[in-house]
């Protein structure tokens, strides 16, 4: 295990009273707007589910992801988090964290690979009974690490794309050996989170850190799925011309039918403004697209780790690199030209010096997926065995339902023989 110490111990400690009040400021503005975990931290603060139960978690550590750690360790659970990103982490809002006597938080933004680690070893050290994660870092670590903690693990949660694809891939291969569930995959999260979450968010910020507006420009967006929907939708919204890259003929079909022009990155990378990686995948943008860019482009990733842009490429490229703005790094080719790299290819709309996320009313709707989630695992655990399991339909359902009370609004029910109909194979012509 590892020494590492918690969030309150790294800070300077004349700055940390101040550190925490402003964290807790931020988490109480967004628990204003986050009615589904509010309903779900009153159920756990009096059932107290998670009693004797410890959550491991590796996240984006900012007042949203707060508001889930508090519903968690308020229904019991001994709750150690770390952030899943090395520049997404607020550290007030960790330091406000880690004042809370079933939290420790590790998280601290701007750290580097070996800090990194550490935290999710740290974080491990409290062996966990479930893992709440985002990227799977924390699940891949266990697995090749620790994995004499395996047996004790109920089961685990899983946020994002990338993370999921992973876990897909491990379980592929037969070396996944607990539960997990693929929280991205369910409607609650896909079709909100995804969409006008990542589209919302990343668009904001890369204009608030560039101070550039989107009318007129030719915006490249690298992968039609979900996050990618989301992105080409906000942008063309805002008066972008939206080009679209794609490897799956079908959502390239599908971006053509909804009016976008379609091509190969090649083709893209001579005429794009601003170019948005969505795919979750490595080298989309490469060297032989950067030697045909145009002078002043922005490059940015809301995928997730920072390999969808090849930066040492670009580097070797480079005959100069200089900050340009905050969050901004602009390498300078040969020729003069300048490639305008933001957040350092990290996610954009977390790791921008700016940046907060997706708005707090979506994160709302998937942290309660994973709330829910984690009540299922230590209520129902036996049901599932090892490998990736969709979200049972029933818990989506039922943070859908939490939502529409909240807004107001009211819906129609089938009829009983409108359901008999709906189950029926009889009933013909």
């Amino acid at each position: 295990m590892t020494d590492y110490p918690p969030i309150s111990d790294q800070l300077d400690g004349d700055d940390l009273p101040s550190a925490r009040a402003e964290g807790r400021r931020k988490m109480d503005w967004a628990a204003q707007h986050m009615p589904i975990l509010e309903r779900v931290r009153e159920e756990f603060a009096a059932e107290r589910p998670f009693e004797g139960e410890r959550i491991a978690m590796a996240m984006h550590v900012e007042a949203k992801t707060a508001m889930l750690v508090e519903t968690l360790a308020e229904g019991g659970a001994e709750v150690a988090i770390t952030g899943c990103n090395p520049l997404s982490t607020h550290d007030d809002v960790s330091a406000a964290l880690d004042v809370h006597e079933n939290i420790t938080s590790y998280a601290k933004r701007g750290v580097d690979d070996e800090e990194y680690y550490e935290a999710i070893h740290a974080v491990i050290g409290h062996e966990p009974t479930v893992t709440v994660d985002d990227g799977m870092d924390l699940v891949a670590m266990i697995h090749e690490e620790y994995p004499e903690l395996i047996d004790g693990i109920v089961g685990g949660a899983e946020e994002t794309t990338t993370g999921v694809h992973r876990l897909r891939a491990m379980d592929d291969d037969g070396a996944l050996e607990y539960p997990v569930f693929a929280v991205n995959d369910t409607p609650m999260k896909r079709l909100f989170d995804n969409v006008h979450g990542t589209g919302e968010s990343s668009l904001a910020s890369i204009a608030m850190t560039t101070n550039l507006s989107w009318a007129g420009k030719n915006v490249v967006v690298a992968g039609f799925g979900y996050c990618g929907k989301g992105v080409a939708r906000k942008a063309s919204g805002q008066n972008a011309n939206v080009i679209v890259t794609e490897v799956e003929p079908r959502r390239a079909l599908e971006a053509h039918m909804e009016g976008y022009d379609v091509m190969p990155m090649a083709e893209a990378a001579e005429i794009g403004d601003v170019f948005l990686t969505t795919t979750g995948n490595r080298d989309v943008i490469v060297r032989e697209h950067l030697e045909k860019m145009q002078d002043g482009v922005l490059l940015a990733n809301a995928g997730h780790f920072d390999i969808e842009i090849d930066l040492e490429a670009l580097a070797d490229l480079a005959v100069d690199a200089y900050e340009a703005r905050d969050g901004v790094t602009a390498y300078e080719l040969e020729d003069g030209r300048r490639l305008n790299v933001i957040a350092e290819g990290r996610l954009v709309n977390l790791a921008a010096p700016v940046s907060l996320g997706h708005p707090v009313e979506v994160m709302d709707q998937s942290f309660g997926v994973q709330a829910v989630c984690v009540r299922e695992l230590l209520e129902n655990g036996d049901r599932y065995g090892p490998g990736v399991h969709d979200v049972p339909d029933d818990l989506d359902r039922e943070i859908a339902e939490i939502k529409l009370e909240a807004e107001g609004v009211e819906l129609d029910s089938l009829t009983g023989a409108q359901r008999d109909y709906m189950n029926s194979w009889d009933h013909g012509t």
